[in-house]
């Protein structure tokens, strides 16, 4: 017979907390690693409903509706919360795990597994430079040291999700090297708010991220019009306009290129057609009866 124990300790005892609070004489900021990072985590928080108003909470209930588990709403409300704040905020969190029924932990797992969902404000527009191999061999890895410079300085690189400006402000950028953006017939890439401008130089990518600073959104080579960091978040959490000529001009767009189809074009006109693999029945499992004795 066991008995359990009022804080953890080592034995089969179980305990009653999984842990024990500071007492009142602890100075939590004074041990804390980064103190200032504690004053911000010690700090009254605003309430949820003052940072996510009546739409947002009816848009969170929109997604849960679509699911036939809440939970699994978890990815486009996190979305939603980034086209709110440019970032997921411990507010946001809390707000996520208040309408999924889940606790702050569970949410903050998922939130800190995904590279889209930014911990850290966004500026206005999110620029991706892919340097995986193949981009990176073509230029990738000196178009994202040139923007490192460009966007900070030689002495000061803007570094790896670092924003030149105030987040959230107009022209301000935040800068990030990406692995595979899957657009490898179109090498070296960047990604401006998840939309593709391919076939990039140093020079092309210095011209684009000036544009975006002068305040003006030009036109990717592929796909939909370019929108803000925060306008992205919310199609990609699932909204869209709802006037299906706005939406096939402002949202919608081809994403194919020329080079993507050229294989299958070939292809076709050459009558090459890919082998069809025959039905061929499964080996017999070997019983395991018998095996140990």
């Amino acid at each position: 017979m066991t008995s359990s124990t009022a804080v953890p300790e080592p034995g089969p005892n179980a305990a009653e907390t999984t842990h024990m609070a500071a007492g009142p004489d602890t100075d939590v900021v004074g041990i804390a690693p980064e103190p200032e990072v504690a004053e911000a985590i010690l700090a009254e928080t605003p309430p949820l409903e003052d940072v996510f108003g009546d739409d947002i909470v009816a848009k969170a209930k929109n997604l849960i509706e679509r699911y036939p588990m809440s939970r699994s709403a978890l990815l486009p409300m996190l979305h939603l919360v980034q086209s709110v704040q440019g970032y997921v905020s411990q507010e946001g969190i809390s707000f996520c795990a208040t309408q999924l029924g889940l606790t702050d932990a569970e949410v903050s797992a998922v939130a800190t597994f995904y590279t889209m969902y930014k911990r850290r404000p966004c500026g206005e527009h999110l620029v991706s430079v892919c340097t995986n191999t193949l981009c990176a061999a073509l230029g990738g890895d000196a178009i994202y040291k040139k923007l490192q410079t460009h966007l900070g300085s030689e002495e000061n690189p803007l570094g790896h999700e670092e924003t030149a400006g105030t987040p959230g402000e107009q022209g301000s950028i935040t800068l990030e090297h990406a692995e595979c953006l899957a657009a490898c017939d179109l090498a070296p890439v960047i990604q401006v708010n998840y939309e593709y401008f391919d076939n990039q130089t140093p020079d092309k990518a210095v011209a684009l991220v000036d544009a975006l600073q002068a305040g003006k959104k030009p036109a990717p080579t592929r796909g939909a019009p370019l929108t803000d960091f925060k306008g992205a978040e919310l199609q990609l959490a699932g909204f869209f306009p709802e006037d299906e000529a706005i939406y096939n001009g402002d949202v919608d767009g081809p994403s194919q290129a020329v080079e993507t189809l050229r294989g299958a074009q070939i292809a076709q006109q050459r009558g090459w057609t890919a082998p069809v693999a025959s039905d061929v029945p499964l080996p017999a499992v070997p019983s395991k009866e018998g095996e140990k004795k």
